[in-house]
């Protein structure tokens, strides 16, 4: 039999999708052996209800600009076509069902998203359904959740063996170098500082960005997430 295909999805509202985003989904291919990696742009995240997000054409135009050159990065419109708010644990069960036994899916979050895990909708049943990558930064705290303890694999102290038979794990990293804040972008482009907009975002981006004026009308009150 053949060996099962690794997918990664990477959920966020990419406001804008940025060069720490493109190097986490680099990372994680090398160290994971990922075959494709999925961004999964939402909607409107439900823990960002209430606060201005651009509209989803932008993001996702600017997403498709970021990884045009990588055939192994795809773009799923799955939540931005999802007429209701979708919640990960309704995206990781739709994902399940599409590829079935045909892949071991990961589930890429961020340090912040770890530290309110507690919080998303059937979050103990959610670490099940596919194994999960939580990036952090070197010397930054994880949360430690004592019921789902045992199946957590830190990297920081150990290398990547084969995965464990006994069922997803959720796996620490901090592999990742770059630290670049979505609002910081907003805020230069807003001001119309797109000059230093390089080293945060790639030039085609940059150039949409500029071109669309994107975030002119925003400010750090507005765009606080």
């Amino acid at each position: 039999m053949c060996a099962k295909q690794r997918i990664a999805l990477y959920g966020g509202t990419f406001d804008p999708v940025h060069l720490g985003h493109l190097e986490v989904a680099r990372r994680v291919q090398e160290l994971f052996e990922i075959k494709k990696l999925l961004f999964v742009p939402a909607q409107v995240a439900p823990h960002k209800v209430g606060k201005l997000v651009s509209a989803p054409l932008h993001r996702h135009a600017m997403l498709a600009l970021a990884s045009q050159d990588d055939p192994t990065l795809a773009i799923s419109t799955f939540e931005l076509e999802s007429p209701d708010r979708s919640y990960t644990i309704d995206t990781l069960t739709h994902f399940v069902s599409e590829f079935g036994e045909t892949a071991d899916l990961f589930f890429i979050m961020g340090a912040d998203s770890w530290s309110e895990i507690t919080t998303w909708r059937e979050w103990e049943r959610l670490l099940r359904v596919v194994n999960h990558i939580v990036v952090t930064r070197p010397g930054y705290e994880i949360e430690d959740y004592p019921t789902v303890r045992d199946r957590i694999v830190d990297l920081r102290v150990s290398k990547l063996q084969a995965l464990l038979p006994e069922g997803p794990r959720i796996f620490i990293t901090d592999v990742v170098l770059k630290d670049i804040s979505a609002s910081q972008i907003r805020r230069l482009a807003s001001a119309g500082r797109y000059s230093e907009l390089t080293g945060l975002v790639s030039k085609p981006v940059a150039t949409y960005i500029e071109k669309y004026r994107i975030y002119q009308e925003s400010n750090e009150r507005k765009f606080n997430c």
